[in-house]
């Protein structure tokens, strides 16, 4: 049998954490400034440059994708659990203030116009991810300050990469290489040349306050968010159903059709506006040289056709259109950012059900009429960021009347794959519990294969859920991978402490290996690769998944689909 041994994070790391919290205890602001020598220390692997004196661009990237654009004004960041801890301190009625929103974090924040940002946190993992992200760019914003205070204000405020030399030159000043610094610029935009100038003008020092962070506040604040799906949708407690956490696209789409009813209009959108490479994507889609799903290629065509000025109004027609077919969306309000959509299986239209998803593969099945008489329903949520993913399992399986299923699908960074491949895992260890959970993963290559394009299935692998993206360095990864752990995230962990307590009377241990199979429900977990730490320069700065990331989102999507309906099918014919 293959041996199993307990992974220890570094002592950098644990002084990191131990640092962080002792200093959010106080009252009082925080300067960030506390935290970074410790920062630096850890020898991050999204941030291995803290310490030299030229900006670490991908670094720098990655925190600025991941905080709201009026970071660049803000010197205080409140952390808190509901709108009443805010008032609670003194700062009123934080939702009156402008709702802001970072590119690649899904965090419900809150900025007064002047220097001040609240953000909502669902669970330690928030403030894992904050704090970190905050110390980050905090370090490379005052390089660039001692760098750019050094040459003429002109030499960075209208610089564009349409000025070859002296966008080269400035690069060259900033000790940037050249291709780094167009990603720069590219992630800025229009706010280049403010950006730099903001960076000139002075140090950045952040303060931070976390209003209590007790347990209880995130659990009364997951009470919060369910009370509304409660109240909205009383039958959510009465039915049967399926938990899914994933995304708020790949289910919707693949059930409702909407999409692909609307394929004339998504035609001439990318023949009559400028969206040259989705238009040689079609083509090629078209002429078959390439093998891209022609469905996937339509759903990733309505977000970008949702947010131009030709579909402006397609957005409401897609929530009628997936109202009529039982697929509610519930939006969180005055709490953490975590979409739910409940779909009830009996409303569905099978004549727009995406093709690929097959109800059964048992002889004698009658296609889709088991739909109409199943009383499930399934659950769908955006996945949570880390330990808030025990909170909100938790809080479904202590209201719903049965989980027939519980399917999680994310993100992932892989030490033996690439980006847009599918990792499939049957261990894993929680930095969390320091649990190693063993389980019976219901998915395996075959499930998938068929659907991927572009990238490959590994399934039987070893995975970790690890604190914090920022909080993994060599040392720790180099441990991880020699004793066979080659995905590494923040979900699953939390989820199988939570699954766990779902058919165990007491709470779940603490570093124990952890057996979990035959479960009383199905259990399906499957992560996409969308970083390879291992691979040099290729960081979760480095860029997005773009099409290859929708390739590998849907192959999960379709199989967890696939297998629900296989599995209600076969329950409802032996009702």
């Amino acid at each position: 049998m293959e041996r199993l041994v307990p992974i220890r994070s570094s002592e950098e790391i644990d002084l990191y954490l131990r640092t962080i919290y002792s200093l959010l205890r106080s009252t009082n602001l925080v300067q960030i400034r506390s935290l970074e020598e410790v920062h630096s220390g850890i020898n991050s692997s999204l941030h291995p440059h803290a310490r030299d004196p030229f900006p670490d661009t991908s670094a720098l990237i990655y925190s600025l994708q991941r905080l709201p654009e009026c970071i660049f004004n803000v010197r205080t960041i409140i952390l808190g659990q509901t709108e009443s801890n805010f008032s609670q301190h003194g700062y009123g009625s934080v939702e009156s203030w402008t709702e802001v929103a970072a590119r690649a974090r899904r965090r419900r924040c809150f900025y007064d116009g002047g220097e001040q940002m609240a953000c909502y946190i669902a669970s330690r993992s928030d403030i894992d991810d904050v704090v970190p992200t905050l110390t980050a760019l905090q370090i490379e914003w005052n390089k660039l300050n001692r760098l750019l205070s050094s040459i003429p204000r002109d030499s960075y405020r209208e610089v564009t990469p349409a000025q070859p030399e002296r966008f080269l030159q400035l690069a060259q000043h900033l000790k940037i290489n050249a291709d780094e610094f167009g990603r720069l610029y590219t992630v800025l935009g229009d706010r280049f040349g403010e950006a730099m100038e903001t960076f000139a003008n002075a140090k950045c020092n952040f303060r931070i306050q976390l209003l209590s962070g007790s347990l209880n506040d995130y659990r009364k604040a997951t009470e919060t968010w369910w009370q509304k799906i409660e109240k909205q949708y009383p039958q959510v407690n009465q039915r049967p159903l399926y938990f899914v956490s994933s995304n708020t696209h790949s289910l919707v789409n693949l059930l409702s059709g909407f999409a692909l009813s609307k394929e004339s209009e998504l035609i001439s959108y990318i023949n009559s506006s400028d969206q040259a490479a989705l238009l040689a994507e079609w083509q090629d889609i078209q002429n078959k040289s390439v093998l891209a799903s022609r469905e996937n290629f339509f759903y990733y065509v309505m977000k970008k056709y949702q947010s131009s000025a030709e579909g402006q109004g397609a957005w409401q027609q897609q929530l009628s259109f997936e109202k009529e077919r039982g697929i509610h969306r519930f939006p969180s309000m005055h709490a953490f950012d975590t979409e739910a959509q409940v779909i009830e299986l009996s409303s569905l239209n099978p004549d727009n059900i995406d093709a690929r998803i097959k109800p059964c593969a048992r002889p004698g099945c009658a296609e889709w009429g088991f739909l109409k008489d199943s009383d499930a329903l399934i659950v769908n949520i955006d996945y949570p960021l880390g330990f808030a993913a025990y909170h909100l399992l938790t809080k479904i399986a202590e209201n719903a009347s049965q989980i027939l299923g519980i399917y999680v699908m994310g993100k992932a960074a892989s030490l033996n794959g690439v980006r847009g491949d599918v990792v499939l895992p049957n261990v894993v260890y929680d930095e969390h519990s320091k649990n190693t959970y063993l389980f019976e993963n219901n998915f395996q290559a075959s499930d998938l294969s068929s659907y991927l394009v572009y990238g490959t299935v590994l399934d039987n692998q070893k995975a970790v859920s690890v604190w914090g993206t920022f909080l993994q360095n060599a040392t720790v990864m180099d441990v991880i991978y020699r004793e066979g752990y080659t995905d590494i995230e923040m979900e699953a962990g939390p989820y199988l402490s939570a699954i766990y307590e779902l058919f165990r009377p007491q709470r779940h241990p603490v570093n124990e290996i952890v057996n979990l199979h035959k479960l009383p429900f199905d259990l399906g977990i499957l992560h996409y690769v969308s970083d390879t730490p291992l691979t040099k320069g290729q960081n979760l700065g480095a860029g997005a998944l773009s099409y290859m990331g929708m390739d590998s989102t849907y192959a999960c999507s379709l199989a967890i689909l696939r297998r629900i309906m296989q599995r209600e099918s076969e329950r409802v014919s032996a009702l």
